[in-house]
């Protein structure tokens, strides 16, 4: 049986970071944003539903979000900037940490570690994959809390095989974004675009890898 994510878990962390306490009611509205949130996308998704999943008035939502963005912003802004973070960086500290021989078994750790992770905290992964593109102030603390961190170990890793003469000899900024939007795609394609179509993700994951090594390949 497929193991399923644990919600629970950051709904209680929601919880524990909250500034008042939550009544029985909000804790059914975040619960239920986060399944409809995660199935639908923010867009596609109406406050009626929540309500509805919820099995509150759609008026008591507004009790405590005046907006569905408003909402949307109470689970993802803190779930960013104190839990994901941490949950993000700990878990793939070890990868980051361990000195690999070739570039391309750093990359193919980094892909296994992360695709283990997307599918343990799938539905919150979704949410954020939906809507860091459309919503500026995610950006920022994603920026902030987290991409700013990877982005400069990622850097050191990069300059250490450009200096061994194993990657070609271009910007290292360029290279990040060759290599991390190969990498985004491969998750995306996946998890959100073809999530029930046929999957080998050890194949899908050495193509990925391969792609990216013949364009940084130094020549």
């Amino acid at each position: 049986m497929p193991q399923q994510e644990p919600v629970d878990q950051w709904i209680k962390e929601i919880i524990k970071m909250s500034d008042e306490k939550m009544t029985e009611k909000q804790l059914k509205i975040v619960h239920a944003a986060v399944e409809v949130f995660a199935e639908k996308g923010y867009a596609s998704s109406s406050t009626s539903e929540i309500a509805q999943k919820a099995g509150v008035a759609e008026g008591t939502i507004f009790r405590h979000y005046k907006t569905k963005k408003e909402l949307l912003i109470a689970i993802v802004s803190p779930m960013m900037s104190k839990l994901l973070a941490p949950f993000v960086l700990n878990d793939f500290k070890e990868v980051l940490e361990t000195d690999y021989p070739t570039l391309e078994d750093f990359l193919y750790a980094v892909a296994v570690n992360r695709m283990n992770f997307a599918r343990k905290h799938l539905k919150i992964i979704k949410i954020l994959l939906q809507e860091i593109p459309f919503q500026p102030m995610l950006q920022k603390e994603f920026k902030e809390h987290i991409g700013s961190r990877v982005f400069n170990r990622f850097t050191e890793i990069l300059e250490h095989f450009k200096a061994k003469g194993e990657v070609v000899d271009l910007p290292t900024p360029a290279l990040l974004r060759f290599s991390s939007t190969a990498m985004i795609g491969l998750f995306v394609t996946h998890f959100l675009v073809l999530r029930d179509s046929p999957w080998d993700e050890e194949q899908e994951i050495r193509h990925t890898i391969r792609l990216i090594m013949n364009g940084m390949a130094a020549k």
